[in-house]
């Protein structure tokens, strides 16, 4: 069972900048991306960013120029530098690693979804 654990959350002022961390307990390669997700109470969990294997990035227009992701492939970790933040930035941050699977032709051969999360870490952008 792959673990995540996500640190680095707080309050911080508008304008401030914070950088989270995941810790990944399995080898990230082993995902097809990995990415941040926020969510705020009511609302349903809405990607930031996701990373590939291969380095390549998408990150979401209301974050763009400001979030960063990356990631350190020899340790198994996943960041986000997020800067000139917002009151709207306020969330609870999750990382996510992703993947496709297929199941074998025994059991149908087809393709499924794999998902593991992290508990979050709350942003607070306030004054």
């Amino acid at each position: 069972q792959v673990q995540l654990t996500e640190s680095g959350g707080g309050l911080v002022q508008p304008g401030g900048s914070l950088k989270l961390s995941c810790a990944v307990s399995g080898n990230i390669f082993g995902f097809d991306y990995l990415g941040w997700y926020r969510q705020t109470p009511g609302n349903q969990r809405e990607l930031v960013a996701l990373i590939r294997n291969d380095g390549s990035t998408n990150v979401v227009d209301s974050v763009k120029g400001r979030f960063t992701i990356s990631r350190d492939n020899a340790n198994n970790m996943l960041f986000l530098q997020m800067n000139n933040l917002r009151f709207e930035d306020t969330a609870v941050y999750y990382c996510n690693c992703h993947a496709t699977e297929r199941r074998s032709l025994s059991e149908g051969g087809d393709f499924y979804d794999l998902d593991y999360w992290g508990k979050g870490t709350l942003v607070t952008v306030s004054e």
